[in-house]
């Protein structure tokens, strides 16, 4: 489990990675070269869409960090853990659950749900 929980950790970490050179280097790392990333307003294929996918969050809320919120349940080849996004010391904006299918030791795709939306500004 230890290493399931360090992959998602590391995947925290591309979300809230701002520098484009280093988050390459992070989706290298965590994802499988033909992953696929999907949630209910974003898709990202392959590491280069899964790269501008995330340069397009850091453009939308700026100042903002993803967090996990849940421990990281595991099995087979599956795994799943909560996490939020929200501003240097405010309330969340987004709350939620994501899925995810490891292969060989990366992230070959993830499934996001939002179980809770701020209403109003984000910035």
């Amino acid at each position: 489990m230890t290493d399931v929980t360090q992959l998602v950790d590391r995947y925290i970490d591309m979300w809230n990675e701002a520098d484009a050179g280093k988050r390459r280097t992070l989706i290298a790392e965590v994802w499988t070269p033909d992953a696929v990333y999907l949630d209910p307003v974003l898709r990202g294929d392959g590491r280069d869409g899964i790269h501008a996918m995330v340069g397009q969050v850091h453009e939308r809320f700026p100042g903002h960090a993803f967090r996990r919120t849940s421990d990281v349940d595991a099995h087979n080849d599956r795994v799943r853990f909560g996490w939020e996004l929200a501003p240097a010391g405010g309330p969340p904006v987004v709350k939620g659950v994501d899925f995810a299918a490891v292969a060989d030791g990366r992230l070959a795709a993830v499934t996001g749900f939002f179980d809770a939306v701020a209403t109003g500004p984000s910035t």
